[in-house]
């Protein structure tokens, strides 16, 4: 299975609540009944109000002028095509060296598994990436990461749990100059957005990367869960807020109806996404791709 083809499964559940709306949007046009249901349909899947507002009023404002599958289709992409972005590949390749990334988000959003696989990503582009552990409120935490690094192939700095996070992290960036490391990827604990010591937290390792190596981080990475639904977009707005976010990665949407999230967060935010997940494998964390992901929502096929 290649990956538009995990892609659209992994949409399916979302896919399938838009079905029925759909199939007598492009059979009949959009008439009352059909876009009463359809508007539900895309409610129900997270895209978000503000969004289905202007997808029904074009609709409307085009009834029997246009092929309303094609609108539909255009409005959806319109919304996410200004976020995205060059493979995350290129972006490191661009930036400056050691390349610093600091990835965030609330727990089992799937922070260590994204790193280690983005590491992988890196190793086979030539680049030598390091992971640094700095979630140390969990021992288990940082076995995940050591026993990630040591199935990829990469070093993994980190202390005792209870250290001081900022604390591994000066230690890492101190490695990875030392060593001549052209990425290095910080993992760290997960936090509820609401908690402000614990984002404190946060803004205290920005600092110190900050003061280590000028303009780092150089990429504050957001993974966000795709099963929340609205509640990912609260997210997205509050750590942005806090810490500045760069990029999202968005996990999950295999497990999930409510894929429709990612359309809110683009309208809201604007915030480059530049990672999806669709599954367990590294293969199913790809980089985001509008026309395809839009196409597997609506289930129209690709030539």
């Amino acid at each position: 299975m290649n990956w538009l083809q995990r892609l659209q499964a992994g949409l399916e559940k979302t896919r399938k609540g838009m079905t029925d709306s759909l199939k007598r949007l492009l059979s009949q046009g959009p008439d009352p009944q059909t876009l009463e249901d359809l508007e539900v349909a895309l409610l129900r899947a997270d895209v978000g109000v503000r969004v289905v507002d202007r997808l029904l009023e074009r609709l409307k404002t085009e009834r029997g002028q246009a092929d309303p599958g094609s609108t539909l289709r255009e409005m959806l992409l319109s919304v996410l095509r200004p976020v995205e972005s060059d493979p995350i590949e290129i972006l490191v390749q661009k930036g400056p060296r050691p390349f610093v990334l600091l990835a965030v988000g609330v727990n089992g959003v799937g922070k260590t598994t994204t790193l280690a696989k983005l590491g992988s990503r890196f190793r086979q582009h030539g680049m030598t990436p390091l992971l640094v552990a700095a979630d140390t409120f969990r021992a288990a935490a940082i076995e995940q990461l050591a026993a990630w690094g040591t199935r990829v192939g990469i070093e993994v700095v980190h202390h005792q749990q209870g250290a001081d996070p900022a604390a591994v992290v000066f230690d890492g960036l101190a490695a990875a100059k030392a060593r001549g490391v052209d990425v290095v990827l910080i993992d760290t604990a997960g936090r509820l957005h609401t908690k402000m010591n614990l984002m404190d937290e946060l803004r205290k390792m920005k600092r110190v990367i900050a003061r280590e190596l000028p303009r780092a981080p150089h990429e504050i990475l957001l993974i966000v869960d795709g099963t929340l639904g609205q509640n990912t977009l609260v997210q997205a707005r509050q750590f942005h807020e806090a810490l500045g976010v760069t990029g999202l990665a968005v996990t999950k949407l295999d497990g999930t109806a409510r894929c429709g999230v990612l359309l809110a967060i683009a309208d809201e935010l604007r915030l480059p996404i530049r990672l999806i997940g669709v599954g367990e494998t590294e293969e199913d964390l790809q980089d985001f791709d509008a026309e395809a992901f839009v196409d597997a929502l609506l289930g129209f096929s690709r030539q």
